[in-house]
């Protein structure tokens, strides 16, 4: 009488798991906006840290980097610190999204959030 509601079952299976996911998705979001990861450039000169979020949170510059007839260095370097620590964001974000989508058994490769 009841055999076409077999899969009611499965179903109740996977909304568990859409929540749980969504849970843990939340927990990441939170866990990227206070990791921090740092770029640098010029040897180390130039340092920028930002949240794996990819927000600038930080920029520190050696003193003996400035000099008036180089200021298109410097501006380079610091733009080349602040790019590093976006990458390293990104890199960051993408390697804890992906713990996240193996616990869960979801394909390799899968972007989260879609």
């Amino acid at each position: 009488m009841l055999k076409g509601l077999g899969g009611l079952g499965d179903m109740g299976k996977m909304m568990k798991a859409a929540q749980e996911m969504q849970g843990k998705m939340a927990e990441l979001q939170e866990e990227l906006e206070t990791t921090m990861v740092t770029g640098e450039s010029g040897a180390g000169l130039v340092k920028a840290t930002a949240t794996a979020k990819g927000v600038l949170t930080a920029l520190d510059i050696d003193p003996s980097i400035f000099n008036a007839d180089e200021k298109e260095v410097v501006e380079d370097l610091i733009l080349a610190a602040i790019k590093d620590a976006q990458q390293r964001a990104a890199a960051k974000s993408q390697e804890e999204m992906s713990k996240l989508t193996e616990g869960l058994g979801l394909p390799a490769g899968m972007k989260l959030p879609f």
